[in-house]
């Protein structure tokens, strides 16, 4: 290539590059994570801003945040973005909701899906499992604190306690379903549909439901709040909405 069109070319890219690219760090939900993947690679494309995530279940974020963590950007679940909010440390009007998702069953990919439309569906399914897993209530996890309440008002709590497989998570849920290491998995439906080797079987009845809404907000001590409130925007324009559907989230309500 000649020296003067190599120069051309390299002069080109200077000028197209983002002037101000910045390192957003983002302390995420891990439902929230898989869902945006893709749409961090097309964000950093176009304004060549590049991530920082720390990801973990409602519990595990709690100690995070309290620690003083450096964040430029929260997603947590609704629940405890309302605890944040008491305490002062977020940006006054950050808070922007990114959309809801329930709790689903996942099997192995092949496998016969069992019948679980109602509670007494429920019920039997899991007494006649092999396996269950779901993710270790000591966590902290908004799905395996549900399911630990769902046992308990079922009145299965030992029996399931004793074939139990507890995980680290709803993608290690999925994983180990996956793997066949785990018959019947019950997490976040948006930590079920991204796996491979894994499928839905479908949401829990809604009278087990719980709808859990994610929620993004700016702590005050971001360094890098503008480029943070970009990202939100980008994540929920309408060009967005399929991504989030196809994720296993529905619009916030």
């Amino acid at each position: 290539m000649p020296r003067y069109l190599a120069a051309t070319i390299a002069f080109a890219t200077l000028l197209t590059a983002p002037a101000f690219a910045a390192e957003i760090k983002v302390i995420s939900a891990g439902a929230v994570r898989s869902v945006i993947a893709g749409m961090i690679e097309d964000h950093r494309k176009r304004t060549g801003d590049t991530f920082d995530f720390t990801v973990g279940t409602t519990g595990q974020l709690r100690d995070v945040i309290a620690s003083g963590k450096p964040a430029d950007l929260l997603i947590t679940s609704a629940p405890l973005m309302a605890e944040l909010e008491k305490t002062d440390k977020l940006t006054p009007k950050s808070r922007v909701d990114l959309g809801r998702v329930g709790i689903g069953v996942a099997i192995r990919t092949g496998a016969t899906a069992p019948d679980f439309s109602t509670p007494e569906a429920f019920r039997k399914m899991l007494l006649d499992a092999k396996s269950v897993t779901y993710t270790a209530p000591e966590l902290g996890g908004t799905s395996g604190v549900h399911v630990l309440r769902l046992l308990k008002t079922l009145g299965i709590y030992d029996a399931i306690a004793r074939k139990a497989i507890h995980a680290k998570g709803g993608i290690d849920i999925s994983q180990k379903v996956a793997r066949g290491e785990a018959e019947i998995g019950i997490t976040l439906i948006s930590e079920i549909v991204p796996v491979k080797g894994t499928t839905l079987a479908g949401p829990l009845p809604e009278s087990l439901q719980l709808w859990t809404v994610y929620t993004s907000a700016v702590p005050l001590s971001s360094t890098q709040p503008t480029a943070a409130r970009a990202f939100v925007n980008a994540l929920t324009s309408p060009a967005m909405a399929a991504r989030w559907t196809a994720g296993g989230f529905e619009p916030p309500k």
